[in-house]
């Protein structure tokens, strides 16, 4: 141990000593590292704010069946349990899924579309978590400024039906416990419990809704409860071709963003098998360049080195002496690559600002990144240097003695 440390330190001098070798591998390093974290960081930044924003708008998650089905609970549970699935729930039919609400604050009566929600609910994020009882709704921001009104206050809802030749209307009072973002919808809606979808539902086909007090005829629920339609989000970009696949083949026909999302997951590997191949042509040739150099050095300190073996330092504390020296150079260039990508980035994000969201970067690279080019820095130099090692391995104690 103690002879690795007396090697390493005059490694360490030798590397200091000739300062101006050592000084033009580490910008050799740079000027290829550099470029390549630049390419991987634009990389990055324009093709992960597009993935962001796919993943972000959960409309590109969303998977519509065409027309009108039956579907029961049993085959939506089953539905919700595929690991693709990210959030689904039953629908009412769409003539009966439509409210009356209105306010207070407004004069207008306000026709909405109802639309059935749970926690979990990607449209509304979390304030789907308030939706704990029938009466509690979170409405559309179209909704919500024709009606002005806010979290925290309530509308007269009310429900119309022809029943038994006449017009008939019943009406409840509803508790907004949110706000949607527009992003939700553009539509005037309400996010509600499917208990009030389908106590809607059944007050509009005649039958009498015990929990609100709606009359009507006491026709009994039915045995099995079909529902005309759901709402089904995947759980990630991947799963929405997996979900409309499976859809398929159980002969719906679906509607999905699969070839949106196609074009950019495309762009994303496309670029990434280049960012590759041009990293491997750089580190092979710098390898090659770096390796080539240790190995004239080794050669130019043969006597040096055969001295260090006559002195007590064995074959294998002498390999070192070569791949120390090119650990040096890799962690030396590869900060220096790091500096310069930091200086290029920020000139480009400067530069891109003004066509960028709020905290959108066109490049841009997380920590993993950096520690990733560092460690195949690392693997790339002691695979460099390992012939140099070699050579200095070979070295006998007697070839500095026959020059002295």
């Amino acid at each position: 141990m103690r002879r690795l440390r007396n090697l390493l330190w005059l490694s360490w001098r030798d590397y200091r000593n000739e300062w101006q070798m050592s000084g033009c591998f580490v910008l050799a390093l740079a000027a290829v590292l550099g470029p390549m974290l630049v390419l991987f960081g634009l990389k990055a930044g324009i093709i992960g704010s597009m993935l962001d924003q796919l993943v972000n708008n959960p409309r590109n998650l969303e998977i519509q069946t065409v027309g009108a089905g039956r579907f029961d609970k049993p085959w939506i549970d089953a539905l919700r349990q595929r690991p693709e699935t990210g959030f689904v729930i039953p629908k009412t039919r769409s003539l009966s899924a439509s409210l009356d609400l209105k306010s207070e604050q407004a004069p207008d009566i306000v026709a909405v579309e109802l639309i059935t929600s749970a926690p979990g609910d990607p449209l509304i994020g979390e304030l789907s978590d308030r939706l704990e009882r029938p009466t509690d709704v979170v409405l559309s921001a179209a909704a919500a400024e024709k009606l002005r009104v806010r979290a925290g206050d309530v509308v007269d809802a009310s429900v119309a039906r022809r029943y038994r030749g006449e017009r008939q209307r019943e009406h409840l009072t509803l508790d907004v416990v949110g706000v949607a973002p527009p992003t939700a919808t553009r539509r005037e809606a309400v996010f509600a419990p499917l208990a009030l979808a389908e106590a809607v539902e059944r007050f509009k086909d005649g039958v009498a809704v015990g929990a609100f007090g709606w009359k009507g005829s006491e026709r009994a629920e039915d045995a099995v409860r079909l529902y005309s339609g759901f709402r089904l989000y995947a759980q990630s970009l991947d799963d929405v071709t997996t979900l409309s696949r499976y859809m398929e083949d159980l002969g719906l026909k679906v509607r999905t963003r699969s070839e949106d999302i196609e074009v950019v997951q495309s762009m994303d590997r496309n670029l990434t098998m280049i960012f590759w191949l041009v990293a491997l042509i750089g580190l092979i040739g710098f390898s090659v360049s770096l390796g080539a150099s240790l190995w004239a050095n080794v050669d130019r300190k043969q006597r040096d080195l055969s001295m260090m073996r006559l002195v007590g330092f064995h074959t294998g504390d002498i390999v070192w002496y070569p791949v120390f020296q090119s650990l040096l150079t890799a962690v030396l260039g590869w900060a220096l690559a790091v500096g310069i990508y930091f200086g290029v980035a920020a000139g480009i994000n400067r530069l891109m600002g003004e066509q960028l969201r709020p905290g959108e970067e066109v490049c841009k690279l997380a920590p993993e990144h950096f520690a990733w080019a560092l460690l195949l820095t690392l693997v790339a130099s002691v695979v460099a240097a390992a012939l140099a090692g070699f050579r200095a391995a070979r070295i006998e104690p007697a070839e500095g003695l026959r020059e002295v």
